[in-house]
């Protein structure tokens, strides 16, 4: 096992870019109050203002689902048994520690176009934890540091923009 405190998954944006959030929010918000305004006089337009409020509420879950996505992975040797254990940060701010052992299972995408990959990374009896693009890992780190995960590597699915196939 890894001893020393080795960074496994970093991303370049770990903030929350709410104004850029809010503010495509409020103009799509305003454009279809727009629409339903024009439309509202000649013709029953409540399938427009119904589409605007499941737009919000998609715009609200998306949120909360990236506030919960890692943003760093870590290895870190902890206080009372000097055990190297992965510190997971989410985006969010919320930072927990567990025993390398736990990992049941990671998977790395590699982008086909740019030199970025995503990550699953599932703990023994809870949820699949997504990472938010980053630069891609060494997967020899992974192997090394969760002996009993399966590490998987694997190129995206889509192809070359604009190049025929």
């Amino acid at each position: 096992m890894v001893i020393s405190e080795d960074l496994l998954w970093d991303t370049a944006d770990k903030g929350t870019p709410t104004v850029q959030r809010l503010l495509r929010t409020a103009v799509t918000a305003g454009c279809a109050a727009l629409f339903v305004l024009a439309l509202w006089a000649y013709s029953d337009a409540t399938w427009a203002a119904c589409a605007a409020a499941a737009y919000v509420l998609a715009e609200i879950a998306y949120r909360v689902w990236d506030q919960r996505r890692l943003v760093e992975v870590r290895i870190v040797v902890g206080e009372a048994d000097g055990r190297a254990k992965l510190r997971l940060r989410q985006a969010g701010g919320r930072t927990t520690e567990h025993d390398p052992h736990q990992v049941a299972r990671v998977l790395i995408i590699r982008d086909n176009v740019v030199d970025s990959a995503k990550l699953r990374l599932r703990l023994h009896g809870k949820r699949v934890l997504f990472g938010r693009p980053g630069r891609p890992p060494a997967v020899t780190t992974w192997r090394r540091t969760c002996p009993r995960a399966h590490i998987r590597e694997r190129n995206a699915w889509w192809g070359m923009p604009g190049v025929p196939d």
